[in-house]
């Protein structure tokens, strides 16, 4: 065999999940040092083989088992960093946690977002959408600078009453001299359950999903 053909050994290798990648480097790497041996013993001495391809081939393989290692120890740390999250969102279920979001349930009549003004005297547009991106509410209110519920009574644009569900809120924000701000919306409850099942930490308050990554305060919940 020409020491040509033996270059796809190394490339075959990369292309394996990472345990059996390791198995078929060491393999690969056995039938090289044979095929070399052999035709070491069997060159011509008239033309001798090229040594520089032997080099080649042996940094290459290096590269590949540094891949490989490499790649091992990224996902131990990510396998670690998957545990240390779930860990640390279930010791929150029960806690009344605030995080950045946009959506809140209407319940009871109400649905309660809290938004956040850089400055005073903004005035915000606010645009209230339902499950399927329909628009029910817009409306304007002057907001202060810092934190402040904004309460949503249920009551469409039209009068009529919105059923009962997850709304999303958007808000369109200046200031007095008519220039554009940044108002944040945060939602807020005790979380009652962990969503894991999609590689990511999903903090549940009630059908509102909220990311771990989201978070922005937590404080134990006050008992009667």
């Amino acid at each position: 065999m020409a020491i040509d053909g033996v270059t796809s050994l190394a490339t075959a290798s990369t292309q394996t999940s990472s345990s059996s990648s390791v198995s078929t480097l060491a393999s690969n790497f056995e039938t090289f040092l044979t095929l070399l041996t052999t035709q070491l013993k069997n060159q011509n001495p008239l033309d001798p083989l090229d040594t520089n391809q032997f080099t080649q081939q042996l940094v290459q393989f290096a590269g590949v088992e540094q891949q490989l290692k490499t790649n091992d120890t990224l996902s131990a740390l990510l396998l670690s960093s998957n545990t240390a999250q779930a860990s640390a969102s279930l010791n929150l279920v029960g806690r009344e946690i605030t995080a950045f979001g946009d959506k809140a349930l209407l319940d009871d009549g109400k649905a309660t977002w809290n938004l956040d003004s850089p400055k005073d005297g903004v005035t915000a547009t606010i645009t209230i959408r339902d499950s399927n991106g329909a628009i029910v509410y817009t409306g304007d209110k002057k907001l202060d600078m810092g934190d402040q519920d904004f309460v949503w009574d249920g009551k469409r644009t039209n009068g009529t009453t919105a059923p009962k569900g997850l709304y999303t809120i958007s808000v369109d924000a200046k200031d007095v001299s008519g220039n554009a701000v940044e108002v944040t919306s945060e939602v807020s409850g005790v979380v009652d359950g962990v969503d894991l099942t999609t590689g990511e930490a999903v903090l549940l308050i009630g059908d509102i999903r909220v990311p771990l990554g989201s978070l922005k305060s937590v404080k134990a919940t006050t008992t009667s």
